[in-house]
């Protein structure tokens, strides 16, 4: 059958499949936490479940509206899928490897289609700045992000297939942010680059000279929800993944945990006249960092090499210490789930604080 996406708005009148976000008059194929979609199709990635449910054809998908209140990569992969089911079975892996990409940035070089998923993420990054506005721009704008998405869905979904067929015809677009990544990719295995893993908190920390692209950084994060950045002068962020916002289907996870007691303990220390600050765990990448209140949501998004990381008082050891001691003694009695819902987390947070 013959599917049309549809605004978000419309969904009021028009049941609808919703791809990447929830709504009563719907059906749910997304990784949203505590999203109904059927357990038979649950995956990691919004894109991935969709795919499932194609392949298993749902009875569901008869249904002839999509929509999405938002638009990204794997919300995008996901709608463009269900307009385009054949083809999207046909290059199934690329889209999930876009997915993950888009999602997680966990780049990964070592499957066989991740470098043309690369450069057809990056192609929609590059157009969706040029032509409309960046991830998280639309809080500057007077509409809302559920109302100026759906011309950005218009546009995608009309060129997005000639771009599947020849990523190279878009070469001028994407090369660019292409080079960036793999430049960065390469510096994560250069003996400069050391990594510490705790898997039992979930935390990975990666010691590198300079902030790299996202796609970069989180290429070597799979398994792990938290990330700590430890660059040279003693710049830092730690970032909660956007692993722990969803409801991932191929592994448990910890759930997050505030981040106060521990931007106090930071602060008792700090020497620099910067402070510890940090974002709410409903964020959907929380950022641990000196300074970080002076960012908007668009820059907290942004690849660490688009915004300034100050230089703190405190010793790269002392840092890694304190933190793994403090989510040491914060997950103690904690065991990874699937499936946390936020009134879970929201209910450990105030334990927690």
């Amino acid at each position: 059958m013959k599917r049309k996406f549809i605004p978000f708005a419309d969904i009021k009148t028009n049941k609808a499949i919703v791809v990447d976000s929830t709504h009563p008059n719907g059906f749910m194929l997304s990784h949203w936490r505590g999203a109904p979609t059927p357990a038979a199709v649950r995956d990691d990635t919004s894109a991935a479940i969709v795919l499932n449910a194609i392949r298993l054809q749902l009875p569901e998908l008869e249904l002839p509206f999509v929509t999405a209140n938002h638009f990204d990569i794997d919300g995008f992969i996901g709608v463009w899928s269900l307009l385009n089911p054949e083809l999207a079975l046909e290059h199934e892996e690329m889209l999930r490897q876009m997915a993950l990409i888009g999602d997680f940035r966990e780049l990964d070089l070592n499957h066989p289609l991740a470098g043309e998923a690369l450069k057809l993420v990056c192609w929609i990054n590059a157009k969706e700045r040029e032509l409309f506005y960046p991830p998280f721009g639309a809080e500057t704008l007077p509409e809302a992000e559920v109302i100026l998405c759906a011309q950005k869905f218009s546009y995608f979904l009309r060129e997005f297939n000639n771009v599947l067929q020849d990523p190279d015809w878009e070469r001028g677009a994407w090369e660019d942010e292409v080079a960036s990544v793999l430049l960065g990719y390469r510096d994560m295995y250069k003996p400069e680059t050391k990594l510490s893993r705790f898997p039992e908190i979930g935390l990975i920390v990666i010691e590198t000279p300079h902030p790299l692209h996202y796609y970069a950084l989180f290429s070597r994060t799979q398994g792990f929800d938290m990330v700590l950045m430890c660059y040279d002068q003693n710049k830092y962020e730690l970032e909660y993944k956007y692993t722990t916002w969803v409801d991932i289907a191929t592994r448990p996870t910890l759930p997050r945990l505030p981040m106060a007691q521990l931007a106090a303990r930071l602060n008792q220390l700090e020497t620099s006249g910067r402070t510890w600050t940090f974002e709410n765990v409903t964020e959907t990448g929380p950022l641990l960092r000196l300074d970080g209140a002076n960012l908007n949501r668009e820059e907290a998004y942004n690849n660490p090499t688009e915004r300034e990381i100050y230089t703190s008082s405190i010793p790269v050891s002392t840092l890694k210490e304190i933190i793994v001691t403090y989510y040491r003694q914060a997950y103690q009695h904690l065991k990874p789930k699937y499936n946390w819902t936020w009134k879970e987390i929201k209910a450990l947070s105030k334990v927690a604080d």
